[in-house]
């Protein structure tokens, strides 16, 4: 393992272990190294090995997570590679916090929320996703992503704010889950008929099968994508562009999709842009999309905004807080023109100091 300093140029430390590196996670204070069978915590400051945590289960894929709070560090990784079992590791006071039972069947992906509060996982069959409380391990929510057939999570991840949970897969399919707990009828009264039915329901469920009462309990999907391929790999983000939230999914053949997400209805989410982030040139099918009628109005193009024309300060078209007036739709140019410019370090870390010098060239 190389550590470099990107600005500096220099290597700052280089390190060797027993066998392959599977995977690196790092955070302010702590930089994990993952093995097969051990996983390595440093202190970032000095570099130095704080712990070494030997024997852990077979762990082919390096599969691990580590929370990117200032204030903490927890690292979360496979238990056991026969069932779903989740080790939940303090790495600031470098001990084991809890042992959270997650799954039946062996993990296949883990991700921790931007405060380090929440920890979501699935496992190989990925038809059931559920997130818990750190540091205790208690289960907060259980969402069923699918029934019929087993997937291959290839994307977990939270909003920065905590409110929506995504997961990508092999198939066509990306779902989004939305993180509210809703009243549990069984601790209310039933002042109508419909509530009174809800009631015996959700009453029954104590009487049935686990499996079966757990499923029915299980939440659904609050929003959905219907992607044009399946069965490539795909990593998905949520994310605030312009003061709206996006869907971004990017895919192994080069591309990236932003959809829109309706923060407050939820359902499909329709694509607003297309990249192809591996030629910086357009392609027809680019041009094509550009030229295309356009597309239907939703909360992501337009902002429901309880007010009247901007000040005079403003721009024309334009609310104070940069978003579009009630019913109008952002223009194109709002949505970025052509490749997106991961060079530009007002926007994205440099891809590279070289690529970021000849482009400073370029402009001067």
């Amino acid at each position: 393992m190389n550590v470099y300093h990107f600005k500096k140029g220099t290597e700052i430390c280089n390190y060797s272990y027993s066998s392959n590196i599977l995977s690196i996670r790092l955070n302010r204070q702590r930089l994990i190294v993952c093995l097969e069978e051990s996983i390595y915590i440093h202190n970032i400051k000095d570099m130095k090995l704080l712990k070494t945590i030997l024997d852990t289960p077979p762990n082919t894929t390096g599969l691990c997570a580590l929370s990117i709070n200032h204030s903490n560090s927890y690292l979360a990784y496979p238990g056991s590679s026969t069932i779903g079992e989740i080790v939940l590791y303090d790495g600031n006071n470098l001990r084991t916090a809890c042992t959270i039972p997650a799954h039946d069947g062996p993990l296949a992906a883990i991700t921790f929320n931007s405060m380090g509060s929440k920890l979501a996982s699935a496992s190989e069959k990925g038809t059931v996703i559920r997130v818990f409380s750190v540091p205790d391990g208690q289960k907060l929510y259980e969402f069923r992503r699918g029934m019929k057939r087993y997937v291959n999570i290839s994307s977990l991840v939270f909003s920065m704010d905590s409110q929506f949970l995504c997961a990508s897969s092999n198939t066509e399919t990306v779902h989004i889950f939305k993180l509210e707990h809703t009243t549990d009828s069984r601790t209310e009264e039933a002042p109508t008929w419909s509530g009174y039915m809800g009631k015996m329901f959700m009453a029954a469920t104590n009487y049935l099968p686990a499996q079966v009462s757990d499923m029915m309990n299980q939440d659904r999907a609050f929003a959905t994508v219907r992607l044009n391929f399946s069965g490539q790999r795909n990593i998905c983000t949520l994310s605030t562009i312009q003061k709206l939230p996006r869907l971004l999914v990017t895919t192994s053949d080069g591309h990236l999709y932003i959809y829109n997400l309706d923060p407050q209805d939820g359902g499909e989410c329709v694509l607003i842009k297309k990249h192809n982030l591996l030629s910086s040139e357009k392609t027809d099918e680019d041009k094509e999309n550009d030229l295309r009628s356009p597309l239907p109005q939703s909360y992501a193009a337009t902002v429901a905004r309880q007010s009247t024309m901007p000040s005079s300060s403003s721009m024309p078209g334009y609310s104070e807080d940069g978003g579009a007036l009630r019913g109008e739709v952002i223009p194109e140019h709002e949505f970025a023109t052509g490749p997106v410019r991961l060079d530009d370090e007002n926007e994205f870390p440099p891809v590279s100091i070289r690529r970021m010098r000849n482009q400073r060239g370029k402009r001067g």
